[in-house]
């Protein structure tokens, strides 16, 4: 018979706090390393993140400019420029051509051009991005990545982080990883976007837009890294599974973007432009600069199916 206070404590058995080495790699192991001409570039943190120099983004990309660009965010996953102050609308289009065709967010305010969205952010317009997210995941095909202009920023506050998601899976335990192998889950915009819809607006998206499923975890469509594919506001549940054992492993999966060794943190200037691969990172919008105004310019680049 046990006796008084031998219970088991459950925070001993599966301890809330992870610390110790983690496991960076900048790209898939093996991948050979990356040279470049025409491009400078500057880590931010080893393995996620860099500031490239040696570029004027408003004259015209040739191939080999164009072929650098794309190799930098592949070996990155986000790619940050400076000083960009001749960068107008025409140049923001042709530079996400490098990597494909606009794709427009169905739930962001258009800018004056088509596939541009404005996200002017102030008092009257709180910022509702501060949550760790991959754009349009809900979507078919997820966006690939982003091409996004600072246009005015606040004195202070406003930055914007991302988290590497390759990083985020290979962090996990070998039993983690075995128990999301295989798995899909649910993708779905209303439960965030719907909140600011009726449910006539909502009725008339659901058309064009209903769930889609991804795998949980995704080979990265261009370099075959296994990538974390869940996210807090569009990942609903884990198909197959109970609800409660659902929502238990989309929160312990979503913790991995939490991790800071994963991030990188940038501080926006005026005529700074970020330039992120969506299926490899998850962001946030720091969401400290209320009530002075922020406004950003953004073009996703279209995506393709995920397996």
């Amino acid at each position: 018979m046990e006796t008084a206070g031998t219970d088991k404590n459950p925070l001993l058995e599966k301890p809330l706090i992870h610390f110790g080495r983690r496991v960076l790699e900048r790209t898939t192991p093996g991948t050979p390393q990356a040279g470049y001409r025409l491009l400078e570039i500057t880590p931010m943190t080893p393995h996620i993140g860099a500031e490239v120099g040696g570029v004027d983004l408003s004259r015209p990309i040739g191939e080999a400019l164009a072929e650098e660009l794309r190799q930098a965010l592949l070996e990155w996953k986000i790619i940050f420029f400076r000083d960009q102050r001749e960068f107008d609308v025409d140049a923001h289009l042709a530079l996400s051509a490098v990597w494909g065709e606009p794709e427009p967010n169905p739930f962001f305010p258009k800018g004056d051009t088509a596939g541009v969205s404005r996200l002017a952010k102030d008092a009257a317009a709180i910022g509702q991005e501060n949550i760790w997210h991959s754009d349009h995941s809900f979507m078919t095909a997820p966006a690939l990545g982003s091409v996004l202009r600072a246009v005015e920023v606040p004195s202070s506050g406003g930055d914007t982080m991302w988290a590497d998601m390759g990083a985020a899976y290979d962090n996990l335990s070998d039993a983690m990883k075995r128990r999301v192998e295989g798995l899909t889950a649910v993708h779905d915009w209303e439960p965030s976007w719907g909140t600011f819809m009726t449910p006539e607006q909502i009725a008339a998206l659901r058309q064009s837009l209903p769930p889609v499923e991804h795998p949980v975890v995704v080979r990265h469509p261009r370099t075959g890294r296994r990538t974390l594919y869940v996210n807090e506001p569009f990942t609903t549940r884990i198909v197959g599974l109970p609800e409660d054992e659902s929502r238990e492993l989309l929160h312990e999966l979503g913790l991995q973007a939490r991790i800071p060794e994963f991030q990188v943190r940038f501080r926006w200037q005026p005529d700074s432009i970020a330039i992120w691969d969506n299926i490899a990172v998850q962001h946030y919008a720091v969401n400290d600069y209320y009530p002075r105004r922020r406004v950003m310019e953004r073009i996703a680049i279209a995506g393709v199916p995920l397996s």
